[in-house]
């Protein structure tokens, strides 16, 4: 009888102590304070990662009591990524619910190689801008491809404006220095950049490609590049894509500025927005590649070629 008064004993002091630690866990850390703090959830973020970051800003005030708080209300899988106005006054039962609400802004990304149109296609899926309003400020190419915080009611200016400010800054004037040294204006990079975009896979293959391409312009030779004819023939509505998959003859005999196949020298513009490492390939390309051919395989990989004689010995092994 002894031992089980102290049991008890014992689980009301354990038990009590527990209560204390988790309601004082849940308390505002500085209930006075006014000014709100900017809280940022990542895109697929983990909560362990948000916890922490929550921590370290001194928007809770234990670790171990705010996991409980989630995992006790269910909330985990409702956390929104985005940013949150959050305060120390907040407890954490206000903080974990306000993290399940609509953001300020909202995450938007735009990928590698992708038309003006498609991107006109995730802003409205995900902002609600008109595809139509979108376009009417759009410069194919300048719409560098990110992971973008963007406010939920930003206009379609406001969009591309973000686009083009994040290009300027990633596209530095180093690499402007590098290519006005290979005699490259911004603009022929990034119509090349978009070219190469289209046509690597394979990151190792973007370099190799960039380099064919500037071969193939200083001697005169056509591009032949089947993304510029696809970009040329614009909506494929069986295939439900911008790109059509399978070029006929008659495509390649298309005419149209963009086709590479019958116009020497660069299309008019860039026909997607390139990436960072697809720019990189055009300034920082090898000016002793001996290449002017490539033919990709059945797995994307590219082969290249000195002559039309290997190129067509490559078409012979790589093309079923």
């Amino acid at each position: 009888m002894k031992r089980l008064i102290i049991l008890i004993i014992f689980l009301l002091v354990v038990g009590g102590g527990f209560y204390f630690y988790y309601q004082a866990g849940t308390l505002p850390v500085e209930k006075n304070v006014k000014e709100s703090k900017i809280f940022i959830v990542q895109k697929g973020e983990g909560l362990d990662s948000i916890i922490n970051n929550l921590y370290d800003q001194k928007l809770i005030r234990n670790k171990i009591v705010f996991f409980l708080v989630v995992k006790q209300l269910g909330l985990e899988k409702n956390i929104q990524a985005g940013d949150f106005r959050l305060n120390q006054s907040m407890d954490a039962h206000q903080i974990a619910n306000s993290l399940t609400k609509g953001t300020l802004d909202i995450w938007v990304t735009i990928i590698e190689g992708t038309r003006k149109e498609e991107i006109a296609q995730v802003i409205s899926q995900n902002l609600g801008i008109p595809e139509t309003e979108f376009l009417k400020y759009a410069q194919e190419g300048y719409l560098f491809p990110d992971t973008y915080l963007i406010p939920k009611d930003a206009t379609a200016e406001a969009v591309i404006q973000i686009l083009k400010t994040n290009l300027e800054r990633r596209f530095s004037d180093d690499l402007k220095e590098k290519a006005r040294q290979k005699n490259l204006t911004a603009d022929e990079v990034l119509t090349l950049a978009s070219l190469v975009e289209r046509e690597a896979k394979y990151d190792e293959d973007r370099g190799q490609v960039a380099s064919v391409l500037l071969n193939r312009l200083d001697s005169g030779m056509k591009l032949d590049i089947d993304a510029t004819v696809q970009y040329a023939l614009g909506y494929q509505p069986g295939e439900k894509s911008w790109w059509k998959k399978e070029l006929s003859l008659d495509d390649l005999e298309m005419i149209s500025p963009y086709n590479t196949y019958k116009n020497a020298g660069l299309p008019p513009g860039p026909i997607a927005s390139p990436g960072l490492a697809s720019i990189e390939a055009v300034v920082n390309a090898n000016p002793d590649t001996p290449y002017l051919f490539y033919v990709s395989d059945s797995t994307g990989h590219l082969h290249f070629a000195r002559t039309l004689e290997e190129h067509n010995e490559n078409i012979r092994k790589f093309i079923r």
